[in-house]
């Protein structure tokens, strides 16, 4: 998966890191970032997804399903994209970048490897 991480951020100029997550925001993946800071972001998605969820089941005949968040910071953009089954994807890219670039990006690499991204459902007791 690295190097199709490596091809996300190579291909879109001013992407900085670009990081895969489990729905309970543990790291899975991560590009141009260290450990800590993929740590961080992950943890921070998993909240972020959470509340997206909620907000989306306020719409009328919504399943609450996140889809895509972006926001928008002083000094860049912050993109988190569904990517499979309980699995994200994240992006945090420059405020120059070509938002539409990261969209149509992000969306071939979770096409490309959706089924590779998917985490099971965590459980408490042994599996049979």
């Amino acid at each position: 998966m690295d190097w199709m991480l490596t091809e996300l951020v190579d291909g879109v100029p001013q992407v900085r890191h670009v990081i895969v997550l489990s729905a309970d925001g543990l790291r899975m993946a991560q590009h141009g970032t260290d450990l800590d800071t993929a740590d961080r972001l992950a943890a921070a998605c998993a909240g972020l997804q959470s509340l997206a969820a909620a907000v989306g089941h306020e719409f009328p005949g919504g399943d609450g399903r996140m889809r895509l968040v972006v926001i928008e910071v002083s000094g860049g953009f912050f993109y988190l994209m569904a990517a499979g089954s309980r699995a994200y994807l994240a992006v945090l890219a420059d405020e120059g970048v070509d938002a539409g670039l990261v969209g149509q990006r992000m969306r071939d690499l979770v096409a490309r490897i959706g089924d590779h991204l998917t985490t099971p459902a965590r459980t408490d007791g042994p599996t049979a």
